[in-house]
């Protein structure tokens, strides 16, 4: 299967290896920047690929005949970049979020759709270990009924992580704390909770970092169909570095509180049950250096064997628009000074420009 990457920037070292780690023949890179080609071309050792190079996505996209294109590329451009894809009849893997609107990722779920192509979405963080572990005990019902899922990310950003891009920090094509270093916890939130929400409210604001429009902390709760309740609080206000993203799940029957910087360790792990107790003796994830875990490489496993049709794909459009939903349901609510019923039929990250922080 013949693979694209557009977009070669700080992200790119998560996709390149694993397309060939998983058997893609890629043909070719696309960056608007030649040299963000060679830098990742030099940090992933793969000097040597031979490849065509492009700067402009749209004429790589005329020159060459691609099954599949992964988009790496600015949070603003994905949607536009995946609907050029899709409608040329190649399927696409694309970073989160998935879209800055529901409308967008609507359009781009009913296009792959028409097409009879995939659509995957980077929600990494929903194939790590820690996460598979508590996905385990929760389908053996271990934990009774739920009370509540707590999330907090608690990383840090200075001014020079916005300053390496103009769209870093604006609404029109990035959104903030919650929308890019916290929307993977959200979305663990999520499926941890029951995946249908009824209610958010939330409210959200710029502390330290008056130079940009979005957010650099947003607090909040939302209500699940089934009863359970979500607490969130994530900010990139932390001094100096990143300290943790912590998860934390109760039951009648059991607790589980996951932690370190990207919540791939178990701190807890209590249950009634000494069969699901027994389940952490199994639990040796690979280490890892990086906030974004190791879980790229099993996303790039799965999604080439949907498209060989050995099995569904989990981490579909469907996936990626649940975890923009909640953010922007966020959002609406600081907005709007209200609580937001969910599903969303319409919202955006440009109408939050209407309402500076």
């Amino acid at each position: 299967m013949r693979y694209a990457l557009i977009g070669c920037g700080r992200i790119a070292p998560q996709h390149l290896p694993f397309a060939l780690e998983s058997g893609f023949e890629v043909v070719a890179l696309c960056d608007t920047q030649s040299s963000a080609i060679d830098s990742l071309l030099a940090a992933t050792g793969l000097c040597d690929l031979s490849v065509q190079r492009f700067t402009d996505y749209t004429k790589m996209l005329e020159s060459c005949a691609l099954d599949v294109v992964a988009i790496a590329t600015d949070s603003g451009s994905h949607s536009e970049i995946a609907l050029n894809c899709l409608k040329h009849g190649i399927s696409v893997l694309v970073e989160k979020p998935m879209a800055l609107s529901i409308e967008d990722a609507e359009e781009m779920i009913a296009v792959a759709q028409e097409q009879g192509v995939l659509l995957g979405v980077c929600q990494q963080n929903r194939l790590n270990d820690s996460t598979l572990l508590v996905k385990d005990a929760l389908s053996r019902g271990a934990f009774g009924t739920l009370s509540h899922v707590s999330v907090q990310v608690r990383w840090w950003r200075d001014n020079s992580y916005y300053e390496q891009a103009p769209w870093r920090g604006t609404w029109e094509k990035d959104g903030g704390a919650l929308m890019n270093q916290c929307i993977h916890g959200l979305d663990l939130m999520r499926l941890f909770g029951g995946e249908e929400i009824r209610q958010v409210s939330g409210y959200i604001a710029n502390r330290n970092h008056p130079s940009l429009e979005v957010e650099d902390v947003g607090v909040g709760f939302v209500r699940f169909a089934n009863g359970v309740i979500g607490t969130f609080e994530g900010t990139t206000n932390l001094y100096e570095k990143n300290l943790e993203e912590r998860i934390t799940v109760i039951g009648e029957k059991g607790t589980v509180v996951l932690s370190g910087e990207s919540a791939q360790d178990v701190e807890v792990w209590h249950f009634a049950d000494p069969e699901v107790m027994a389940l952490l003796k199994h639990f040796d994830p690979p280490p890892t250096d990086s906030v974004y875990g190791n879980s790229h490489r099993r996303v790039y496993h799965l999604f080439k064997e949907a498209l060989e049709g050995t099995r569904p794909l989990a981490l579909d459009g469907r996936c990626g628009k649940r975890a923009l939903e909640l953010v922007l349901a966020i959002y609406q609510s600081h907005r709007e000074g209200r609580t937001v019923t969910l599903p969303l039929t319409s919202f955006s990250t440009k109408e939050m420009s209407l309402s500076p922080l």
